[in-house]
């Protein structure tokens, strides 16, 4: 989920309601389809999201053990991340006080109370079902993360394993006149130790870092028993001030500011980039979380010392933060407690004779239009092999590629390494500021122009978030333009837990169309009109709002018409206010959005004929799909963009076209299975609220695992 990952009190919050729920849609009354009634809050609407992962973690009826701990831990990681990013920018908007307020009408005040009010109600749950649930079925299970004392080890087994492990790495930090509080680290965990000097009978104070990057969280003292690291230190804690009586301590962590922005005039963008990654370190602090029963006076040390207001500290009852469970997701062993691996399968197209060695991609491309469903479909046998066998083509001139988000484990990027080694021309465009993934962007782009490979950063003003891969190949006396569009990342090992699709053309008018983008962002100029593919910021909005105006057109004319939509989040005004005038044309419209969504359906007058629906479970729902149905006309497209301004406004978005009718038929099959599903399914209601379905019959992601290993089967019979 990043994307992500996520996780799970009163009766209505079981059921996915929140405190701040009414808070959303106050006194809706019908003004026009502007009225600040008819939006969602977008951070609030997030949080709902957030809110579905929690659910899963709950949800002991449905998940494996293991599945529902790492629902807690993509809850967590999800929750860091929104605070650095999207509270932190709240915060910066309050300090300048900018009155910057969304279609949904709320100040950011009254969106910051209402977010601190939502989360301490999150957290609570969330922070319940690891120690009542979840920490006593791993005990079960023979996975036991106790305190040293339930432990059963020795004084001494511990006083040796913390004088050998872990105190050569510790730093304690004292904090009185002259010695002013010390810096604290973004998602640092921290002991606040109170002491006292027995010479002179003041009490003094210090922090001691607990070292998670360096030594792992839960220390295992004997086969299958965990202690927390902080726990480990906090008894020896007389070793670390000899000489001074230990009064108290109490565990805090810290999230600061970790947004930024570069100026796009910067003369060495990737030089700009690093400079202000050193910066993140020190952003302001915008959430403190503190163990519930932290010492009243250390509370009101620590936010003094770290200069926050009473609403940014969350007190957390029990273990703080629970993103590090990844650490017991990776004990080996255990299969009972987790969901049957999935291994993708090879799409057809790319297999030869239905079997295990791989076709000519080449071939198979000119044979008709592919379409690759991760992580249904391999990624390696597809796009990895699409490349790879491009560098081994002496036709092949060259490769291609914008790289936003990439993993270490990938061949894309030595691919084009190799290629450029050979004397082909290699085209990378690396997004620098692709948040959280610029150090290894960074890394990326710099091994690529050792090589004399051809590296941009993008556009001034823009993020470069289209997925394209276009490889020139001699034929003939002239050239082809095999493409690649994608609805997700080239990053292999989020293929294997990201829903997305590939489209895989050798279309002359789309051929041309990515050679042109390619040029416009090597080169000067801006993304303009193409033939067939749509392309932000200048010609993705206007064509995607036509076609919800031709569908109206359609629909007054007495033809049969849908929309139906399917991405990860949906916050552009412009697109809400087009879907509600189709909506009271009469227009049927669904829309599956995973996480954000500002529109509210079924609202009398406004929105009776459109149904939202939100699937989260095994893989992160992440494609993007745009289907427009008039009498016999068919409209299709797939592509990087979600419906918000960011995506529409400030990024350099790719959308293709999909013209083949079985490529069509495929998509439809999708569509259709995540409306379908009640399983991993919730649906949004006109008041703002997520409802989980309930039935169990049908799950899209089960149902897809079918039926491609019901494809691989025909292929071999």
């Amino acid at each position: 989920m990043t994307d992500e990952a996520a996780t799970a009190a009163t009766e209505p919050e079981a059921n996915g309601d929140t405190p701040a729920g009414p808070a959303k849609n106050k006194g809706r009354k019908e003004r026009g389809l502007s009225d600040p009634a008819l939006f969602t809050n977008r951070e609030l609407s997030w949080l709902d999201f957030n809110d579905r992962v929690l659910q899963l973690a709950e949800d002991d009826t449905l998940l494996p053990l293991f599945e529902r701990m790492k629902f807690l831990a993509i809850f967590a990681t999800n929750l860091d991340e929104f605070f650095m990013v999207r509270v932190a920018g709240l915060h910066d908007q309050l300090a300048a006080q900018i009155d910057a307020r969304g279609p949904d009408g709320l100040s950011v005040a009254e969106t910051l109370e209402a977010i601190a009010e939502q989360v301490r109600a999150q957290d609570k749950r969330h922070a319940r079902q690891f120690s009542e649930h979840i920490c006593p079925a791993l005990g079960e299970n023979g996975i036991h993360i106790v305190s040293c004392q339930e432990s059963g080890a020795s004084d001494e087994m511990l006083a040796s394993l913390f004088h050998e492990q872990i105190f050569p790495v510790l730093t304690p930090l004292a904090v009185g006149h002259g010695r002013p509080f010390p810096y604290i680290s973004n998602l640092s965990l921290s002991l606040a130790v109170r002491l006292r000097d027995p010479d002179s009978d003041h009490d003094v104070f210090a922090r001691v870092k607990v070292p998670k990057e360096v030594l792992p969280r839960f220390v295992e003292v004997s086969e299958g028993t965990y202690i927390p690291l902080e726990e480990i230190i906090a008894k020896h804690l007389d070793v670390l001030f000899p000489s001074m009586e230990i009064v108290s301590y109490d565990l805090f962590r810290v999230t600061r500011d970790a947004d930024f922005t570069v100026s796009d005039e910067a003369d060495d963008l990737l030089q700009a980039v690093e400079d202000e990654l050193r910066r993140r370190r020190f952003g302001e602090v915008v959430r403190l979380e503190v163990d519930a029963g932290i010492d009243p006076e250390m509370r009101a040390h620590l936010i003094e010392w770290l200069e926050v207001d009473e609403r940014e500290v969350f007190d957390v009852e029990g273990l703080l933060d629970l993103s590090d469970l990844w650490q017991i997701d990776g004990i080996k062993g255990h299969s009972d407690l987790r969901l049957s691996p999935w291994t993708p399968i090879t799409h057809p197209a790319f297999s030869a004779d239905g079997g295990d060695e791989p076709a000519d991609v080449f071939a198979a491309m000119r044979a008709g239009d592919i379409l690759t469903h991760f992580p249904y479909h391999s990624f390696a046998n597809s796009v990895e092999r699409f490349v790879q066998q491009a560098v081994a083509d002496p036709n092949v001139l060259a490769i291609k590629l914008t790289v936003y988000r990439t993993s270490d484990d990938s061949s894309l990027v030595p691919s084009l390494i190799e290629a450029a080694e050979k004397g082909k021309q290699a085209v990378c465009l690396v997004e620098l500021k692709a948040r959280f993934d610029e150090r290894r962007n960074i890394r990326w782009s710099r091994a690529l122009e050792e090589v004399g490979a051809h590296v941009v950063h993008g556009i001034p003003g823009l993020k470069a978030h289209a997925k394209l891969l276009v490889v020139v190949r001699r034929e003939g006396r002239g050239v082809r333009n095999y493409v690649m569009i994608g609805t997700g990342n080239f990053h292999a090992k989020n293929a294997r837990l990201y829903e997305d699709f590939g489209l895989f053309t050798v279309d002359r008018d789309i051929g041309d169309d990515a050679a042109n983008l390619f040029n416009t962002l090597t080169g000067y100029g801006r993304p303009r009109r193409m033939r067939k593919v749509l392309v932000a910021p200048s010609w993705l909005r206007e064509p995607l709002l036509a076609e919800i105006d031709k569908t109206i057109s359609a629909h007054e004319a007495g033809l049969p018409t849908r929309i139906t939509m399917k991405m990860n989040s949906l916050v552009d005004a412009q697109c809400i206010q087009a879907l509600y005038r189709a909506s009271q044309a009469g227009v049927p419209i669904d829309l599956n959005v995973r996480g954000i969504c500002c529109l509210l359906p079924e609202v009398p007058g406004v929105s009776e004929t459109i149904r939202v629906v939100s699937v989260v479970g095994r893989f992160l729902e992440h494609s993007r799909i745009y289907s427009f149905h008039r009498g016999e006309e068919h409209r299709y497209y797939i592509g990087s963009a979600d419906l918000m301004p960011r995506n529409l406004d400030t990024r350099v978005e790719l959308l293709a076209p999909i013209e083949n009718d079985e490529l069509r038929a495929e998509l439809d099959d999708t569509l259709e299975r995540c409306l379908a599903d009640d399983t991993f399914a919730w649906t949004l209601g006109a008041d703002g609220q997520w409802t989980r379905r309930e039935g169990r019959t049908r799950s899209v992601h089960n149902e897809l695992m079918e039926k491609a290993l019901a494809q691989v089967a025909v292929a071999a019979s």
